[in-house]
């Protein structure tokens, strides 16, 4: 395991400077589209006989690491943590119940709009799948992926309410897309569907109770931090919450996605504020932003590499765009048309619905949940379009996304879409 995370850690590394010293994308893109390309590089030498072994190599590699086990249940839980931790709670408070909105409704009406598309559109293409995968594709492939959001947003530009319900959209969508997975992954084992009180219990059992896990993660760090002053043990403290928080809530079955996301808010808001001295929180924002960087490089360096392992045929190949033009209409369904024409409750600016559309990427959390499936030709499928729709989504939408935002956004930031936009101090008070 040492070999292969060195190994991991090395080239991307070696991508990153390739991709800063030449190419100057986004760091994440970036190390993606490096990957992508030496991936591509290998097969083509592998075909043409002249690979030396190396595409048998980086293939035992990749299988070994087991990357929906390494992604959710090893780098997740420190990717949202630190992705929460820099949100400001009392501004996100403003917009709660627009991010609610979106984070749950939109994400469970999209997981039934992409699951009943693709079962209605796949044998039109010659492919065919039960519902049930169908809508477990709709399932992994309707959360926004926070890590590929996030990285994007910093380079965005976009008004800063607007960055604000996207990043607290994808932080939270994020764990209730995997606890809808979660229910319909355990009615395909199971072999019979849940009640509707059962299948509520779950959700609420889950979601809930991450929800509120994670509060109580939250405050125990937030005391422990308060007592005592002294960065080495406060940045010791934040890590063992992580990871030891995860592993726990694993035990009880509630969401850990979710409570990371509550208890990064917690320690970032109120520990932050009330229980660090400026050494500890300079300490703790750069340990905590260089975990965040290192992981999220390894991570898409690991998607772009993921493609020797995906078997590709035209018909999935076709399937591949059909069900990225199945996705984007069921995000604009669910959320464009919502934000759009309710301007006055989600009080965003103008043109907030086609950045929140275009800008809802899908990245590795969609792949990990697609090699969580038992195997079978069904998962090969889901692996291939799930594969196509997050490389589309981070290569074309991560590269436009930034100047999409300034030009729907620039005509009247101040204005909502049919209607004025209070910052979040404005909303607040309302």
């Amino acid at each position: 395991m040492l070999e292969i995370t060195a190994t991991c850690l090395v080239l991307t590394a070696l991508l990153a400077y390739l991709n800063f010293r030449y190419i100057r994308l986004p760091i994440t893109i970036g190390v993606m589209v490096t990957a992508l390309l030496l991936s591509l590089v290998i097969i083509l030498l592998d075909l043409a006989g002249a690979d030396f072994g190396l595409h048998r190599k980086m293939e035992d590699m990749l299988r070994a690491i087991d990357f929906s086990n390494v992604l959710m249940q090893g780098m997740l839980s420190f990717l949202l943590f630190a992705g929460a931790l820099h949100i400001d709670l009392s501004e996100l408070r403003a917009y709660r119940w627009q991010v609610l909105i979106l984070a749950f409704f939109s994400t469970l009406l999209s997981t039934f709009i992409v699951g009943l598309a693709a079962w209605y559109v796949l044998p039109f293409i010659g492919i065919s799948m039960p519902l049930l995968y169908c809508l477990l594709f709709g399932a992994l492939i309707s959360p926004t992926d926070p890590i590929a959001v996030m990285g994007i947003l910093k380079s965005a530009g976009i008004p800063k309410n607007l960055e604000l319900v996207i990043s607290g959209e994808s932080l939270f969508n994020d764990g209730v897309g995997v606890v809808i997975f979660s229910i319909l992954m355990s009615m395909l084992l199971i072999g019979e569907a849940p009640t509707f009180h059962e299948g509520l219990g779950l959700l609420m059992h889950e979601a809930g109770g991450g929800l509120l896990y994670g509060l109580l993660i939250g405050y125990i760090t937030f005391h422990l931090l308060r007592s005592i002053d002294n960065y080495q043990v406060e940045v010791m403290i934040t890590l063992a919450a992580v990871m030891g928080g995860y592993v726990l809530a694993s035990k009880l079955h509630v969401s850990g996605p979710l409570a990371m996301v509550v208890a990064g808010l917690v320690v970032g808001n109120h520990g932050r504020e009330l229980a660090m001295s400026d050494t500890t929180r300079l300490y703790v924002d750069m340990f905590w932003e260089m975990i965040d960087d290192i992981l999220n490089a390894v991570l898409f360096v690991l998607i772009g590499m993921e493609v020797m392992l995906i078997a590709f045929s035209w018909n999935l190949f076709a399937a591949g765009l059909a069900m990225v033009i199945m996705t984007l209409i069921a995000r604009a369904l669910t959320v464009w048309v919502p934000v759009h024409y309710l301007p006055g409750y989600f009080k965003l600016p103008r043109g907030a619905g086609l950045v929140l559309t275009w800008g809802g990427l899908r990245g590795g959390i969609s792949v990990a949940l697609a090699l969580s499936l038992p195997s079978g030709s069904e998962r090969d499928v889901i692996l291939s379009l799930t594969y196509c729709i997050v490389v589309v989504s981070i290569l074309v939408q991560g590269l436009t996304v930034g100047k999409l935002a300034e030009k729907a956004t620039a005509p009247d930031t101040g204005t909502a879409e049919g209607g004025d936009a209070p910052d979040a101090s404005e909303a607040k008070a309302s």
